[in-house]
C-alpha cells in the first residue's frame, strides 16, 4: 500500500477526476483537480491549476504533499525551495501572533513558531531554517534552532562519515550553505548535514548568509568539528590555480608585478588566493620552466 511522505516528494497514481455541480450550468460539472490515490491516507486532491496537461486514469504523478489551510494532505506540481529533512534560507512573509509564516515556494507558506525562533522574526527578513514534521501535531514546520539537527560526523552512520572522509581525501566537493557569520570566519551547513566553518582568512570572495556554494573539506577534527574551505586543497589546489594564474598571464602582457615576496593582502585583492596558494603556483610554473621570477614580479617565458 502507498504510504504518503509527507513534505517530501511523491509518485502517486492518478485514480479519478474530482468534479462538483457547475452553479452556471444547470445539471452540469465542472473539474477543480484530480484525486491521486494515497494509499492508507486516502484520496488526495491535486487542484487542477498544477494538474499536468494529457494526463488519464492510471497515470503515475510525480508530486509535492504537504497540508492545506484544513490540515489535509494536498498534492502539488510547484516547486517547493525546501522538502522535509532540508535547512533552507527562507523569508518571512507574515507574522501573527502565533509565529511566522515562511515563502518556501508553495501556495500556503510554512509555519515557524516562536518557540522555534532564536530572536523574533520580522516580515521581509530572511533566516535559515530546518523543514521538519512536528511529532505531535503531524504539521509541517521550520525551526531557526537548526543546531539541533545536525548530525555529529563522530556519531553518525559509517556510511555517511565514511562518504565525507573519502571527500575529504580525494578533494571531491561538498554542497555548503552558509548559516551565519562568526568572530572567526563563517558557519556553513555541509552537505544538508554537518556543521563547518570557514575561517576569515581563507574567504577571498563576498559572502552571506543563505549563499548555496561547493567547498572543500580542509580538515575534520577528533572533536568532531569540520574546518571548509572554498577553494581545492592540496596539490589540486596549487595545480588550478596555476594554470588560472599562467592564463592570466597570457592576457595581461605577459608580465605581473606581484611576486613571491608580495603582500599578502595584495595578492587577495588581485586574485582571491592566499599567498602561501600564489608562491605555490609560481613555482610550479618555474619549475615547467613557464615563467621567469625577478624582484619586479613574474614574467612569462
Amino acid at each position: 500500500m502507498t504510504t504518503i511522505k509527507l513534505g517530501e516528494y511523491n509518485t502517486l497514481k492518478m485514480v479519478k477526476t474530482a468534479e462538483r455541480p457547475n452553479p452556471h450550468s444547470f445539471g452540469g460539472k465542472e473539474t477543480f483537480g484530480i484525486f491521486l490515490d494515497g494509499g492508507a491516507d486516502g484520496e488526495i486532491l491535486m487542484p487542477q491549476k498544477y494538474v499536468p496537461q494529457g494526463i488519464k486514469v492510471g497515470d503515475d504523478v510525480q508530486c509535492f504533499v504537504y497540508l492545506d489551510q484544513d490540515e489535509r494532505p494536498i498534492a502539488t506540481t510547484e516547486k517547493p525551495l525546501a522538502t522535509v529533512g532540508d535547512f533552507a534560507y527562507l523569508n518571512v512573509s507574515w507574522v501573527n501572533d502565533h509565529g511566522a509564516f515562511l515563502h518556501w515556494g508553495v501556495m500556503k507558506d510554512v509555519f515557524c513558531p516562536f518557540r522555534e525562533q532564536k530572536k523574533r522574526m520580522e516580515i521581509g527578513d530572511s533566516y535559515i531554517v530546518y523543514i521538519h514534521v512536528d511529532e505531535e501535531s503531524y504539521r509541517i514546520v521550520a525551526s531557526a534552532k537548526v543546531d539541533r539537527f545536525l548530525a555529529d560526523v563522530n556519531e553518525d552512520d559509517k556510511e555517511r562519515r565514511d562518504a565525507l572522509y573519502e571527500k575529504q581525501k580525494s578533494g571531491q566537493p561538498v554542497d555548503l550553505l552558509v548559516w551565519q557569520k562568526t568572530d572567526l570566519g563563517f558557519k556553513v551547513i555541509i552537505e544538508n548535514r554537518y556543521a563547518g566553518l570557514i575561517y576569515m582568512d581563507q574567504i577571498f570572495q563576498y559572502v552571506h548568509t543563505g549563499d548555496r556554494l561547493q567547498g572543500y573539506i580542509q580538515n575534520i577534527r577528533p572533536d568532531g568539528k569540520i574546518d571548509v574551505t572554498l577553494q581545492p586543497t592540496g596539490r589540486k589546489q596549487t595545480i588550478d590555480f596555476a594554470e588560472t594564474l599562467l592564463q592570466w598571464l597570457q592576457d595581461n602582457g605577459g608580465h605581473c608585478d606581484l611576486g613571491d615576496k608580495s603582500d599578502a593582502e595584495d595578492i587577495k585583492r588581485q586574485f582571491q588566493v592566499s599567498k602561501k596558494t600564489y608562491k605555490r603556483a609560481i613555482g610550479d610554473l618555474y619549475k615547467r620552466r613557464l615563467i621567469h621570477i625577478a624582484d619586479n614580479g613574474i614574467t612569462l617565458i
